[in-house]
């Protein structure tokens, strides 16, 4: 991403640590921001806790200095974004780094990737 652009919201799984930032600040979590870029949360991270144990839970929010609201807020804003992948609800954008030629190549595989990568989230009504 690009310095100060608001990250994909799809593509968190690929997110670095100041993509996390602007996006905490963009759901009104920016006080954690710092907090978050000192403990190395990127995307990966983010996607994994959906993963977490109620002990890997606790001692995140504990490291992270985080109130229970704000804590499901993130999970909240988390899962909006996981249901809008599995629906397929994003445009997909070619890498700057992809030749023009692999558009169609590449945005078929991200689009298989994204669904792929959300398979565990389990869809409430």
């Amino acid at each position: 991403m690009s310095r100060g652009q608001q990250p994909e919201p799809l593509d968190f799984f690929i997110w670095t640590v100041e993509d996390v930032g602007l996006w905490l600040e963009k759901i009104n979590l920016g006080s954690y921001r710092q907090i978050f870029k000192e403990n190395g949360v990127n995307g990966e991270y983010l996607e994994g806790m959906s993963m977490f144990t109620t002990e890997q839970i606790l001692r995140f929010i504990r490291r992270c200095h985080m109130k229970w609201g704000d804590f499901i807020t993130l999970c909240k804003e988390l899962r909006q974004i996981k249901v809008a992948c599995l629906k397929g609800e994003q445009k997909v954008r070619r890498p700057w780094w992809a030749p023009s030629c692999l558009s169609v190549l590449f945005v078929k595989a991200a689009k298989r990737n994204r669904q792929s990568r959300v398979v565990s989230l389990k869809l409430e009504p």
